[in-house]
């Protein structure tokens, strides 16, 4: 089973600067990613989070990029494609994840990874964080960005 087994990361982060990037497709999905990243934002204390909506996944690096650049200390990516019946699925994924990857690397700010790759909408519905679904990918997303920010303050 997916998630089995996924750590529960806490941090006190109420001095971090957080920029949500999420896209626009698939609204049930995407509003429960976005309000599940937002309350282990508010549970982790974090006063200063802006969120901004784009296109679609395959924006997420370049935008997610721009928030690192610009001063904030984490940047939670989230997004949802969902298999099709053309190659397009494999080219966005790829591309996304790749970039967001970079981003990470190339900036040296830590970037939550929120991309649902599914084969199916009810696989994402179960991911989103909806009171119907196993697992919470935006809340885990967070949690993994801010773990990674308070690791990085401590190394110097």
């Amino acid at each position: 089973m997916s998630g089995a087994g996924a750590p529960t990361l806490t941090v006190d982060a109420k001095d971090a600067r957080v920029a949500i990037v999420a896209s626009s497709w698939h609204d049930v999905v995407m509003d429960g990613l976005v309000e599940g990243a937002q309350r282990a934002l508010a549970d982790a204390g974090v006063e200063d989070a802006h969120l901004v909506r784009v296109a679609g996944s395959f924006e997420l690096p370049l935008v997610a990029q721009a928030y690192a650049k610009h001063g904030y200390d984490a940047v939670i990516a989230l997004g949802v494609i969902i298999r099709g019946g053309t190659p397009h699925f494999e080219y966005v994924c790829a591309a996304a994840t790749d970039g967001l990857a970079r981003v990470a690397l190339d900036t040296g700010v830590p970037v939550g990874f929120g991309l649902l790759t599914c084969d199916t909408e009810e696989q994402a519905i179960d991911r989103a964080g909806l009171p119907e679904s196993r697992e919470d990918k935006g809340r885990e997303a967070v949690e993994a960005a801010l773990s990674t920010w308070a690791l990085l303050r401590r190394v110097g």
